[in-house]
């Protein structure tokens, strides 16, 4: 990664915390996951958004513990600020 483009990549982050007033992000070092838990549950998360199947995602959903959907909201959080920014 060039030099410019991390500091690209770190004002993004940078103005994406200042945008977040929930306490949510904050939550989310205390978290009894890893990250390989993290990066594994937004990627069911985004295959099972893209599917035709509500019902199984519900289902997925609806068997989520507390610490995933802290996640999940604080992902959507940040994807909502991320999108408005550009």
């Amino acid at each position: 990664m060039t030099e410019e483009s991390q500091q690209l990549d770190n004002g993004v982050i940078a103005e994406l915390q200042n945008k977040d007033h929930s306490s949510l992000a904050q939550q989310l070092d205390g978290l009894t996951c890893d990250h390989s838990d993290i990066v594994e549950l937004l990627a069911q998360y985004q295959v099972l958004s893209e599917q035709d199947d509500d019902q199984k995602f519900d289902n997925w959903y609806d068997n989520l513990c507390e610490d995933q959907l802290r996640v999940l909201k604080s992902f959507e959080i940040y994807r909502a600020h991320y999108e408005d920014t550009n």
